[in-house]
């Protein structure tokens, strides 16, 4: 990406190369090929944009502003403004909503309106769990159709799925805020194991 600067201020920002004029000269895509140094395009006015990732936070958590472009120093950077926490709970249809005309005549007032990410982060959980499950549902379709018990290491291990399941929604729900919620899924590293605090769901192989 580029930028076009024009009098001490960018008038354009290039995403990808293009013939263009410039001043009075029509410049061919070349221009943006290796045939060309960063100092003959700074010459007539093209700088390559320096991205500024400082304020960039991570998307599942938090909703990042547009970039913004600024020449200073000799240079264009691109960089984002303070990032935007992604709603932790459910907001709720109001009477305020049912008074303004916004409520739909299949809601009532303290419906969801939107899903926050407890609720979602939950549902995923859930999902895992009874994917998880699944693997060893015949071994209970059998022992009805056939009486044949099930071995003691499939039900510890079903049993350990739910327990884990419902310990993960509970840590879910008891966290405060957004940044709360990312803390409980972010791994990190001691003596060469990956862990989160949130936990994984056991495998029957464990």
């Amino acid at each position: 990406m580029w930028g076009l600067v024009e009098s001490g201020s960018i008038t354009k920002i290039i995403n990808k190369p293009k013939g263009m004029v410039i001043g009075d000269v029509q410049y061919s895509r070349n221009i943006f090929s290796s045939r060309w140094t960063n100092a003959e395009r700074e010459a007539i006015g093209i700088y390559e944009v320096e991205f500024d990732n400082t304020n960039k936070k991570d998307e599942k958590w938090y909703i990042n502003t547009n970039q913004s472009f600024a020449f200073a120093g000799g240079k264009i950077t691109a960089s984002y403004g303070s990032a935007t926490a992604k709603a932790h709970a459910d907001t709720l249809w109001t009477q305020q909503d049912s008074d303004d005309g916004l409520l739909p005549s299949d809601k009532s007032v303290g419906d969801v309106k939107v899903e926050g990410l407890k609720t979602k982060l939950i549902r995923t959980v859930k999902a895992q769990a009874a994917g998880i499950l699944q693997d060893t549902d015949w071994y209970i379709v059998r022992k009805a159709d056939a009486s044949t018990a099930v071995p003691s290491a499939i039900t510890n291990h079903r049993a350990a799925v739910r327990t884990k399941c419902a310990e993960m929604e509970t840590a879910i729900t008891n966290a405060s805020d957004t940044p709360a919620l990312e803390t409980l899924y972010t791994y990190t590293t001691t003596d060469g194991v990956q862990s989160r605090p949130l936990g994984e769901l056991p495998t029957l192989e464990s």
